[in-house]
């Protein structure tokens, strides 16, 4: 077994991994650009190398800078993560020239699998379900097109190298070939430095199914069950679940089989994953492997209780599997959100910046079967850097059954405190309450479809609005306490968005009685919230509630279930003042583009003089690893151009002129 290990990676899968090799007595090495000096995993681990600027191409991205730094710190083995040098065979090569080993799996492998097309090739070789489709090599928009036809509408068009969501385009119509075709190569060119890109027929409502294979060099090969990856924006995964309410037991042995034998065909000798994409009558066709750890590989650890970095690390050590595919089994349900800095109300744009507060829910294993388990590379006070992802940190949790995981999900998201930076917790838990989702009616079209204008959080309503309404009525009395005498109360009007509760309030900090008209019992709400917590957790009428609440701005504002308003808190004089006051409605100023966020130009689609229509593409940014396009709102003529190609931009920069 290895004595020290590194790890060429950053943020939450490079402390994924030093937690598990310090768990095996295993010291670790990490490596760091200039961005991620003071990062996480650089104080989590034994050891750290800098090894050079931001660019992710002048620093992760430099395989000799990585094999340099294994030379200075003695580490004889490394592990990728996944993204960066994952899944170049290429890096494998070069480590083990220099006599280090690759924690992940043969250089064949990678090559075969690696590349879509040839997988695709192999697959149908293997005697796997594949998806009908044109193999080779598009050349042009022309092709693409006359490829589209014989295919038959609608198409995917995917880029050959990468994965992540990086380089797909879907086209509907002949006319969306070409557009989808040049955004795919444009993107996988940025994205992997490989334009190539193949055309496949697309699956209507299809639900994306991913089986976790695990081989080692002695030619045994098991499969984990499944993961279901079906809720995805910009075919990036957002939620993922393990095992799938789609499957039965045949099917997903069928589906485990058939990805044994291709990891087989391969000799496959580590952690990978076979992708399928399933029609909603569980036939299931392959998509790609991914021959290195998966983001969404904790819900399979915690159904099945293995350790995939683990079983890697040994594997690569040259240790023969001790499981046998008899000895899995499938215990409970898991579920995990995705936590970006993103902003959901601006097209879900990434964000930029330092996290003010960063609290987490605790993570523990309870007497009642359930487990939270958050898996973070950030901490309070720490930045969110423009050059990377921009994943804070992916929240899971197990139960015996799925109601009960997504019921734990829903409560973590809700004790989870984010400030400073935009992100995505409302969207999440919105999902989550979503009763589609709580159905298993799933597609990777689900978000689309439920939200075909963008997300706007939703306002709280009937109950959960009047139990919101007397925790800010709480909150207001702890952060504004009065002198009062026994048994009076304390009457105030809370508006909660647009909706006035009046309320009469008594009592002390811990324990509150609160009157609401119309009513016929009083409420009893317990809390020990303190002013300085971002979190309320406590009993509503012996109910467990937890609202995040942000007091940092007037009115403050909360957060529960999916939901999110502002509360502000009045005396019965104020309320009524307030609603004799009208309304001033803001004036949009709606000449100029501005860029939603930090990003580079990667291309302009108008000239000065143009005249445009509602709807038609003005400028393709690029923001953390993805592609924007941004389009006019309403007809205009281009009356002035801020910006060129490769030019940075802040956010709030102005990109253009109309008029």
């Amino acid at each position: 077994m290895f004595s020290k290990i590194l790890i060429a990676n950053r943020g939450e899968i490079a402390c994924r991994i030093i937690n598990t090799a310090r768990r095996m007595g295993i010291a670790t090495v990490a490596v760091y650009s200039d961005a991620d000096r003071r990062a996480l995993h650089v104080r989590m681990a034994d050891e750290a190398v800098h090894i050079g600027p931001a660019a992710a191409i002048e620093s992760y991205l430099v395989a000799d800078k990585i094999i340099e730094a294994c030379r200075r710190t003695g580490a004889q083995a490394v592990h990728p993560g996944y993204g960066f040098l994952s899944e170049r065979s290429s890096f494998a090569q070069a480590l083990a020239a220099a006599g280090i080993v690759f924690i992940g799996p043969n250089g064949k492998a990678i090559d075969v699998m690696g590349d879509k097309i040839a997988s695709k090739k192999f697959a149908n070789m293997a005697k796997v379900s594949t998806i009908p489709g044109y193999l080779g090599v598009i050349e042009n928009a022309e092709q693409a097109t006359e490829v589209a036809r014989d295919i038959g509408l609608p198409v995917m068009i995917k880029a050959s190298a990468g994965g992540g969501g990086k380089g797909m385009r879907i086209a509907r119509s002949i006319g969306e070939v070409a557009e989808g075709f040049a955004r795919a190569r444009s993107e996988a060119a940025a994205s992997f430095g490989d334009d190539r890109v193949f055309i496949e027929k697309f699956i209507e409502n299809p639900r994306h199914i991913e089986i976790q294979v695990l081989g080692d060099k002695h030619g045994h090969v098991i499969y984990l069950a499944e993961r279901e990856c079906s809720i995805q924006r910009r075919n990036q995964k957002v939620l993922e679940e393990a095992p799938s309410s789609l499957l039965d037991e045949d099917t997903r042995r069928r589906m485990g089989e058939q990805a044994v034998a291709l990891a087989r065909a391969v000799d496959y000798d580590s952690a990978g994953t076979v992708e399928f994409v399933c029609g909603q009558d569980k036939s299931f066709y392959f998509l790609e492997m991914n021959t290195r750890l998966q983001v969404e590989h904790p819900v399979t650890e915690l159904i099945t209780g293995v350790d995939l970095v683990e079983q890697m690390i040994r594997v690569a050590a040259g240790e023969p599997l001790a499981l046998r595919q008899e000895d899995v089994r499938i215990k409970g349900w898991a579920v995990e959100s995705r936590v970006y800095a993103e902003d959901p109300a601006n097209n879900f744009m990434p964000a930029a910046g330092r996290l003010r507060t960063y609290r987490p829910p605790a993570e523990e294993s309870r007497p009642d079967g359930i487990t939270v388990r958050n898996d973070t590379g950030v901490y309070e006070g720490g930045e969110i850097a423009l050059h990377y992802d921009p994943m804070i940190a992916k929240l899971i949790t197990h139960a015996p059954t799925r109601e009960q995981a997504i019921e734990a999900q829903c409560e973590a998201l809700d004790a989870f405190a984010i400030e400073g930076i935009a992100h995505n917790l409302s969207f999440l838990s919105a999902l989550m309450h979503h009763p589609r989702w709580r159905s298993g009616k799933l597609s990777t079209g689900f978000i689309a479809e439920e939200y075909p204008g963008g997300y706007i959080a939703a306002e709280p309503a009937g109950d959960r609005a009047r139990r919101m309404a007397m925790v800010a009525g709480v909150m207001d009395a702890c952060l504004h306490p009065v002198p009062q005498s026994e048994g009076t109360y304390r009457e105030a009007v809370v508006r909660l968005g647009a909706q006035d509760y009046p309320l009469s309030i008594r009592g002390r900090a811990g324990l509150w009685r609160v009157r609401i008209p119309g009513d016929a019992a009083e409420h009893i709400v317990q809390s020990d919230w303190r002013t300085d917590q971002p979190v309320w957790r406590g009993l509503v009428d012996g109910e467990t509630a937890v609202v995040g609440v942000d007091i940092g701005q007037e009115p403050f504002v909360l957060s529960h279930a999916g939901t999110l308003a502002r509360a502000m808190v009045l005396g019965p004089k104020e309320s009524e003042l307030l609603a004799l006051m009208p309304e001033v409605q803001a004036e949009l100023d709606k000449k100029s583009l501005v860029c939603p966020m930090p990003a580079m130009v990667v291309s302009l689609a108008v000239k000065v003089g143009d005249q445009v229509a509602a709807g038609s593409p003005l400028c393709v940014l690029e923001a953390m690893k993805m592609e924007v396009s941004l389009e006019a709102e309403e007809d205009a003529v281009i009356t002035r151009i801020e910006v060129k190609p490769g030019d940075k931009l802040a956010g709030g920069d102005i990109i253009m002129d109309f008029a």
